[in-house]
C-alpha cells in the first residue's frame, strides 16, 4: 500500500496532522519524519524517520524506495524565527518546496500539501475581509518565500499536471505543542502564561487584530482539502482560510471569563511590525464555494477548550 509522509511532523501543525492521518489511514500507512533524532513519545504510535528537507537526495530515495505517494511538506522556518536568519529561512522554506515538486513531476509522487500563510500580504494589501486574490506584497523573508512558493505551486500544477494543494494559515492555536515561533503565537502562550503566572506580556498591541484559527479546524480543513476532487478546486496557489478575528485585548477579556484574576499588559516588540503588515480579517469565500470549508470554533469555544487542556508540564521539557 502506498504511504503518506508528513515532513516536519514536529512542529505544530505536524504533530497534530500525523495523528489524525493515522486514525483514518492506520498507523502504518503514516510516516512522521522531522530533523530531529528522536520520535516525540506523542507520535510514537507509528513509523518516524529523522530526515532534513535540505539533504534532497535523502529525501528522494526515502520516498522513492517507500512508495510514498502523498507528502505534507511542513518543514520551514517561522515569520519572527525567520527574521533572525533570512539566508537560512530562505533555502528551507524553497529548497525543500523544489525537492518535492520535482518528484510529484517525474511522477512518484501523486499529491503533495504545502502551507502557505497570511504572511504572503503586505501593507497594501486591504486588511480587512482580504480577497482571495488582491496586492500580495510581503514585508518578511518568511512571506516572501511564500508567495514565491504559491507561484512555483502553480506554475508547475499548470505546466507538469502537479497536483499540489495549499491553505493560506491564519494564526493557529492548539493545547498540544508549546508555540513555534511565529508572530501570532502570542495567542497560544498566553494560555501557558494564564495558567503558571496568572499573567500575560503580549508582544503585540492591544488592538492588534489578526484571524486566527483553532488547529483542529486547521486540519479538519487541510484533510477536507486533500480530499477534494480535482475538479473542483479552482485555486492552484493557496485557499483564503480563517476561523475568527481577534486581538490581544479581547481573548484576555474572554480568558477572565474563566480565571477572573488575569491580568494582561503590553510590550510591543519586532513582531509588532510583522503583525501590522497582515490582514485583520480574511475574506474565504473561494474555499467555502469550491470544498465546502466551514469552521466549528469561535473566540469563545477556543478559549474553553484551550483552558481545559493545555498541558503547563511542556513548559519544563
Amino acid at each position: 500500500m502506498s504511504k503518506t509522509i508528513i515532513i516536519g511532523a514536529c512542529g505544530q501543525i505536524g504533530t497534530e496532522l500525523v495523528l489524525e492521518l493515522r486514525r483514518k489511514y492506520g498507523n502504518e500507512n503514516v510516516v512522521a519524519a522531522d530533523v530531529r533524532t528522536d520520535c516525540p513519545e506523542i507520535l510514537s504510535n507509528g513509523p518516524y524517520v529523522k530526515m532534513d528537507i535540505l539533504d534532497r537526495e535523502s529525501v528522494r530515495n526515502y520516498i522513492i524506495e517507500n512508495n510514498v505517494k502523498t507528502v505534507y511538506l511542513l518543514a520551514a522556518l517561522l515569520s519572527a524565527t525567520a527574521e533572525k536568519n533570512p539566508d537560512f529561512a530562505w533555502r528551507l522554506n524553497m529548497e525543500g518546496l523544489f525537492t518535492i515538486l520535482d518528484l510529484a513531476k517525474e511522477k512518484y509522487i501523486d499529491k503533495i500539501f504545502w502551507p502557505s500563510s497570511i504572511a504572503v500580504f503586505g501593507p497594501s494589501t486591504p486588511r480587512i475581509n482580504t480577497p482571495q486574490c488582491t496586492v500580495t506584497e510581503p514585508t518578511t523573508i518568511y512571506g516572501i518565500s511564500k508567495l514565491a512558493g504559491e507561484r512555483w505551486c502553480e506554475y508547475y500544477n499548470k505546466n507538469f499536471g502537479v497536483d499540489v494543494r495549499s491553505i493560506r494559515y491564519p494564526g493557529l492555536i492548539s493545547y498540544t505543542s508549546l508555540p513555534g515561533g511565529g508572530t501570532t503565537d502570542y495567542a497560544v502562550d498566553i494560555f501557558y502564561q494564564a495558567k503558571v503566572k496568572g499573567e500575560y506580556v503580549s508582544f503585540l498591541d492591544k488592538d492588534s487584530a489578526l484571524p486566527m484559527m483553532f488547529m483542529e479546524d486547521a486540519i479538519r480543513g487541510t484533510i477536507e482539502l486533500m480530499d477534494a476532487p480535482s475538479s473542483s478546486l479552482k485555486v492552484h496557489a493557496a485557499y483564503n482560510l480563517s476561523g475568527c478575528s481577534f486581538t490581544p485585548a479581547q481573548i484576555a477579556e474572554e480568558i477572565k471569563k474563566h480565571i477572573p484574576s488575569f491580568r494582561i499588559s503590553y510590550a510591543p516588540d519586532f513582531r509588532q511590525a510583522i503583525a501590522d503588515s497582515w490582514p485583520g480579517s480574511i475574506d474565504d469565500s473561494a474555499a467555502r464555494g469550491d470544498w465546502g470549508w466551514k469552521e466549528k470554533f469561535g473566540l469563545s469555544e477556543m478559549v474553553k477548550v484551550m483552558l481545559d487542556n493545555v498541558n503547563v508540564e511542556l513548559l519544563k521539557n
